[in-house]
């Protein structure tokens, strides 16, 4: 099994790559988004996964794709069960 190795969340990578840059900040983000302040600046921090709606709503507006974004989500959610989840005592199903 791979584990993925210190994948950013992708609230970081909103601020590191998109806002930072910019001289963006999460709340006239978040006007521009039209979604509620808290949900950008929550998503910076790293205190909320990325929905689905954030992600079409940050693809829209910096021209990237919903998939980039929930994948960076995907990655970041793999990456912290494979660190936490026990499967040591699971036998994978031998062929018959």
């Amino acid at each position: 099994m791979s584990l993925l190795v210190n994948p950013a969340h992708p609230g970081e990578v909103l601020s590191e790559l998109y806002l930072k840059p910019l001289g963006m900040s999460a709340i006239a983000l978040a006007r521009r988004l039209e979604v509620p302040r808290t949900r950008i600046e929550r998503l910076v921090k790293q205190e909320t996964a990325l929905s689905a709606d954030s992600a079409i709503r940050l693809a829209t507006f910096f021209g990237t794709t919903p998939e980039y974004w929930l994948n960076l989500q995907r990655g970041w959610d793999l990456a912290c069960a494979q660190s936490t989840v026990d499967v040591s005592r699971i036998k994978p199903l031998e062929a018959a």
